[in-house]
């Protein structure tokens, strides 16, 4: 039996450029690309996701794997890879800065962890949010949503030397605006419930003047902020799954743009 080197080349590629969109995924995703997270098992899992999905992503074309075409097709479907890990990190980017801002209002901006995610330091509170949610997200099976989503992005973006239209990128950027909002909504409740305690110590610290309102206001902050996260923290979990949800479909509308 004889194989031509455009056979071999067909058959490599029929490989190779979907992983290279599912190895770019979960390299720039959240909870995928997680620094904690041996860069040899991201590759294996990459591999592995690769093998399955492969065969699903339709006919490649027909171009030569080390030709200019090739490059530009292999650049095309790493920038798709990276978009749709860019769509997941922003979800979780939303609970990381509602944390921020509340951590701050309660005294605890200066105290930091190391983030097992990103690798590098976060607020506490953003660190809770962040390792609760990624619990959330793998109890709703949000990983295989987004399996799943990799497996239709070949249907409505197929292997070739077409990638994002301008209009999806556009989506991206409109989709990382949103993640501000998303925060002010999350972390609104505990927010305005520690503008008035504030403000309730500052009234006390003028009628007052003979108090010290530091020693007592921040102890009491940092007292009544925990309890708060406490209270809202069941809905906060409950936004897991409809982010999620926004996300996949923010996926779909970036790569079907422009067809």
């Amino acid at each position: 039996m004889h194989f031509t080197s455009a056979e071999i080349t067909a058959w490599i590629g029929a490989f190779l450029w979907p992983f290279f969109r599912i190895a770019a995924m979960f390299s720039s995703a959240a909870v995928f690309g997680i620094r904690a997270l041996p860069m040899r098992l991201r590759l294996m899992l990459a591999l592995a996701v690769s093998l399955v999905l492969a065969p699903l992503a339709g006919p490649m074309p027909a171009v030569e794997l080390m030709s200019a075409e090739g490059f530009i097709i292999t650049g095309q479907q790493i920038i798709i890879g990276v978009a749709m890990g860019f769509v997941l990190r922003m979800v979780f980017a939303a609970l990381e800065l509602a944390g921020e801002m509340i951590g701050s209002l309660m005294g605890l901006g200066f105290a930091s962890l190391i983030d097992p995610q990103n690798g590098v330091q976060v607020p506490v509170v953003s660190q809770f949010y962040v390792l609760l949610a990624t619990l959330m997200f793998l109890a709703l099976n949000g990983h295989l949503m987004w399996i799943e989503a990799l497996a239709e992005s070949f249907q409505l973006l197929p292997v070739g030397l077409t990638g994002i239209a301008p209009d999806g990128a556009w989506a991206l950027v409109g989709f990382a605006s949103q993640v501000f909002g998303w925060a002010v909504r999350i972390a609104l409740p505990v927010v305005a419930a520690l503008l008035v305690v504030n403000l309730a110590f500052g009234v006390l610290a003028r009628t007052s003047p003979q108090l010290n309102v530091f020693s007592v206001g921040f102890p009491a902050a940092l007292l009544i902020g925990l309890a708060l996260v406490l209270m809202t923290l069941p809905a906060v979990l409950l936004k897991v799954g409809p982010l999620t949800a926004e996300g996949l479909e923010q996926v779909g509308r970036v790569l079907a743009a422009g067809r």
